[in-house]
Order: structure tokens, then C-alpha cells, then sequence
């Protein structure tokens, strides 16, 4: 049975067309997130996750001038030492599951020495049941790093290749994914991270996450002089700074809050996770959204890490010494997000996210669905759920179940697979 599911994996067509099921935006951005509510004992960074009411009351987490959500980390204390700053992680309260696709639209991406920002999903038990880090950098660093964390899966390969065509177009890094970096692949486009990001008017990432494998592609808002010519073409030309979103596919820009897509014209993606190495509904559930901003912590504040890029921003060369500690700004002025729009789109029946019930979200099932859950409830600190650099200890017990049990997983996975395999019913029947 094992040798029929990778026989059938090269047959799978990737989905290029998506309805949408949820737009995060303008006034209502915030409204189905939950707010941690908590100090980040998931990555050991020095803030404290502060929950909806404190948030919006120091304006953490609010909807600016220009429709835009804004989450930051308190620039505006002064924190005494052994204290923590004030920061924003959010959770959805909508999870989606294998056939979605997510794009989000940002006109900043928080930066600076010690700053750790993220935009990530997770299964409902973090790590068991997948991650995917769609934007995560730190400090200064130039471009973000897209991870693909299947907890428990000894290997899964990023591919760099498909025949003589190339499938990605960032730097390769580990493939191992059992590992506590993920699979790793890093961005190699200019100003997808950093000040750079910001000054050319930010960018539009977007993430499939799909039975074939999940794919990561990012289109940068291009900051450029524009000429105007008066009609007859003399010297009353002039011109005028402004942005240009040409790079971005027309698909996306065409959208709106209401229509559908198609992907088919994006090109090749930045990263990609092909399933030709890993059996993405076995070892990812629906998955959450989160966004967070930490500070230090286990990777941003490492010693070895942190020094060469910041070790001369203070007097001590340490994290929290030369940063947390202190006036908040001028340190955490550009430490924020600022988004236009979050848009999750499946390729399910279903129009709208469904309620499910209670262990449900635990079953792939190829649609966009929602975890009930009271709005503006805080998580709290039990809550299982981080970025990949918190260390964890593999167990042994990466086989699932007995021989049984085992048995009828895999009919459970060839189940899934025929979804994708309407077409090609013959041809399946042939291969049994």
C-alpha cells in the first residue's frame, strides 16, 4: 500500500483555483484572533504577550489612519532591569486545512537588534501536528526564512529542482525536518525583510498548502521615480516618487474581499516542499494562524548569533542588557507590523469556514474550518504552541499506532489522495 501512495503522488495536479473563505482587514481585522496573554515561555524571549484589552489599551494592537492593522512592541517605557517589554502575539480562531491557500499584504515587517517577528501557522497540538513559518527573521538580518516543520518526520527534502526546471528560487538550507530548524529555505529577493522592506513600500507573500506539497512566494513592492511627460514632451516633464506593484501577479491585485483566484500565472516560488518527500495530511493538521513579535530569546539573543549583527549596540553587547532594558525608543520604533490584508482561500465546497467539532481539527479534511472558540478569550501559557527554535526532545515512538491501526491510516491516505485523483479513477484502478 505504502508503494501505491508513492506512485500515485507524481499524478496529483496542484490546485490552481481557490474561493475565499476569510479576509482579515480594516476595522474587523482583529476580531476572530485570540490574544496569548502571557510572557513568551515558548521561545524564552523577553516580552510579555499581552492580552486584547491591554493591548488595545496601549496600542499594541490597533487599526491606523489608514485601515491598516498594526501590531508593535512597547516603544514608549522605560523597563527596569529584570522586567520585560510589553509585546503582541494573536492566534486565529479559524483553522484551515490541506487545499488552502493564504496571502497576506504588509506595508512593514518588524525590525531591529533583538527583534524576533514571525507570521506562522501551527496545528491545534504544537509541534506534533506541523508548522510552517512563512515570514520569521531576525534582527537585522537581510531576507526572512520560510520553515516547513513536520514534528517527528525523519526527512523531508526541499527540491531544488524538477527535471531540467528549477522549483525554487531561495537558498537551500537543512533538509532534515526532524530537526529543530526545520526545513529550511531562505529568501534571496532584495527588500523582503529589514528596512529595505519598508522603503520600497513593503510586499505580498502568499503560501499554498497543499496535498502536492507546500509552496512559499513573495512579490516586492517596487519604490521608484516615475515620469510624467506633459503631452507635447517638453521640458515641462516632470516626475514623482511613488510605488509600483507591477511584480505582483494580477491575480492578486485584481482580487478583491470577495472573489476568487488563480495561481497558475505566479511563477516559481521562492520555497518548495514537494510531497514527493514527505505526506503533507499525514503530518499536518488544519492549521492556525499566529502572528508574533518576541525579543532575544533562543535565537535572536543567542551570543554567537546576536553579536556579529548587534554586538556593537550597546555598551554591554548582550540582548536584553543593550535592549529590552531602558527607553523603548528610538530601539523599537520600527519594531511593528503593518497589514493590509490576511486572505485564506480553499479549494473545498464550502464558501465560509465551518464549525467543527471538538478533536475535528485534528482530521485533515481539505477545507477551510473554524475551532469554536469565545472571541477575545486570552490562550493561556498551557497552550502548546511556538516557533520551531524552542528545543524538543524527539520521542521514539514516530510509528503511529500498531500494525492495525497502521493499516488503516494508510487507507485513510489513499482516501485523501483520491480527492485529487477524479480524473484519473482508471488509472488508479489499473495501479491496484
Amino acid at each position: 500500500m505504502r508503494n501505491l501512495l508513492v506512485l500515485l503522488l507524481p499524478l496529483l495536479s496542484v490546485a490552481s483555483a481557490y474561493d475565499l473563505v476569510r479576509e482579515y482587514s480594516g476595522q474587523t481585522f482583529f476580531d476572530r484572533w485570540d490574544f496569548y496573554g502571557n510572557w513568551d515561555n515558548l521561545t524564552l524571549g523577553d516580552v510579555w504577550w499581552q492580552d486584547r484589552n491591554t493591548a488595545t489599551q496601549q496600542r499594541l494592537a490597533y487599526i491606523n489612519d489608514n485601515g491598516r492593522a498594526v501590531m508593535r512592541v512597547d516603544n514608549s517605557s522605560n523597563v527596569p532591569f529584570n522586567e520585560k517589554r510589553n509585546s503582541i502575539r494573536i492566534t486565529s480562531q479559524d483553522t484551515y486545512g490541506v487545499g488552502s491557500l493564504w496571502i497576506i499584504d504588509l506595508t512593514h515587517i518588524p525590525f531591529g537588534c533583538s527583534v524576533w517577528p514571525a507570521f506562522w501557522t501551527k496545528g491545534p497540538l504544537w509541534p506534533d501536528n506541523g508548522e510552517i513559518d512563512i515570514i520569521e527573521a531576525i534582527n537585522v538580518r537581510a531576507v526572512p526564512v520560510p520553515v516547513l516543520v513536520p514534528y517527528r518526520h525523519p526527512v523531508l527534502t526541499s527540491d531544488t529542482q524538477i527535471g531540467h526546471e528549477p522549483q525554487s528560487t531561495g537558498s537551500q538550507g537543512p533538509t532534515d525536518c526532524s530537526l529543530g530548524s526545520g526545513c529550511v529555505v531562505s529568501e534571496t529577493k532584495p527588500n523582503s525583510f529589514n528596512e529595505g522592506f519598508a522603503q520600497a513600500g513593503g510586499g505580498v507573500f502568499a503560501t499554498q498548502f497543499d496535498v502536492s506539497g507546500i509552496f512559499m512566494w513573495y512579490w516586492s513592492v517596487r519604490h521608484s521615480f516615475m515620469v510624467l511627460s506633459s503631452e507635447d514632451n517638453t521640458d515641462a516633464d516632470w516626475g514623482a516618487w511613488g510605488f509600483q506593484r507591477a511584480d505582483i501577479p494580477a491575480s492578486i491585485q485584481q482580487a478583491t474581499s470577495t472573489s476568487s483566484i488563480d495561481i497558475s500565472q505566479w511563477g516559481t516560488p521562492s520555497a518548495s516542499f514537494p510531497a514527493s518527500g514527505c505526506n503533507i495530511p499525514q503530518y499536518f493538521t488544519a492549521q492556525n494562524l499566529v502572528f508574533d513579535i518576541t525579543l532575544c530569546g533562543v535565537w535572536a539573543g543567542v551570543p554567537s548569533i546576536y553579536t556579529p549583527a548587534c554586538g556593537h549596540s550597546g555598551s554591554t553587547g548582550l540582548c536584553y542588557n543593550d535592549n529590552v532594558v531602558g527607553p523603548g525608543s528610538p530601539k523599537y520604533d520600527d519594531a511593528y507590523f503593518e497589514i493590509n490584508y490576511v486572505r485564506a482561500y480553499s479549494t473545498g465546497p464550502s464558501s465560509t469556514p465551518t464549525p467543527i467539532a471538538t478533536g475535528a481539527a485534528n482530521s485533515p479534511n481539505g477545507v477551510a474550518v473554524t475551532v469554536t472558540s469565545g472571541a477575545g478569550v486570552s490562550t493561556t501559557a498551557a497552550d502548546p504552541a511556538g516557533p520551531t527554535t524552542t528545543t524538543t526532545t524527539n520521542d521514539a515512538g514516530a510509528t503511529r499506532g500498531s500494525n492495525g491501526s497502521a493499516k488503516l491510516l494508510e487507507w485513510k491516505e489513499l482516501g485523501l489522495l483520491a480527492v485529487s485523483l477524479v480524473g484519473l479513477v482508471s488509472s488508479v484502478l489499473v495501479l491496484v
